[in-house]
């Protein structure tokens, strides 16, 4: 039981603020996607081909990793709300863990690419893949930073089950980087 009798749930939970970024960084990939959309309608055949060259199965890993990731943040919160400090210090130390995972998957992945000689001006699906991917990367990395931040801070004992507004805030921002992936993951590697 979450101590649900004593503590009401704020919502939306965590920092308002960090839902207004949450909103505005959703907008952005929307823009991204509709963009990619667009532009694959006109350049399917293209798309197609060069879509078949992407290793969708290490795309797969890395969805697993994240969804992972976000199931020990989970879990790392309702270990705060029952006052259990050690054990959500554990869950983001995995959390963290499936996060640079992740990172290093997708730097296999771009390496990869980059000994192929393929970078933003190879064509127009490449240009897409890559810069969808590597902004997506960027919040990952901005993401492990905050997951890094909330482990300190669960170590220290900054957050009780009263008083764990940083830990909700950290684990919104850590799924909307998740939510993200599951929209660009079929997008990008899958749909056809």
């Amino acid at each position: 039981m979450y101590l649900q009798e004593t503590i009401k749930t704020k919502y939306p939970p965590g920092d308002l603020a960090l839902w207004i970024f949450i909103c505005a960084e959703l907008l952005v990939f929307g823009v991204f996607f509709a963009a990619y959309a667009f532009t694959r309608t006109s350049n399917i055949e293209l798309f197609n081909q060069y879509q078949a060259t992407l290793n969708a199965d290490l795309a797969l890993l890395n969805t697993i990793a994240l969804l992972t990731s976000s199931y020990f943040v989970v879990s790392a919160i309702i270990a705060i709300k029952e006052n259990q400090q050690q054990k959500s210090t554990r869950f983001l130390l995995l959390a963290i863990l499936g996060g640079i995972t992740f990172l290093a998957l997708k730097m296999t992945e771009y390496s990869h690419h980059m000994s192929e000689g393929i970078n933003l001006t190879t064509n127009l699906f490449y240009m897409f893949y890559l810069s969808l991917t590597f902004f997506h990367f960027m919040h990952v990395i901005l993401g492990v930073m905050i997951l890094i931040v909330l482990w300190v801070n669960t170590r220290k004992g900054a957050y009780t089950a009263t008083e764990h507004t940083g830990l909700v805030s950290g684990g919104a921002y850590w799924h909307m980087v998740d939510l993200v992936w599951l929209i660009l993951f079929p997008l990008i590697y899958i749909m056809r």
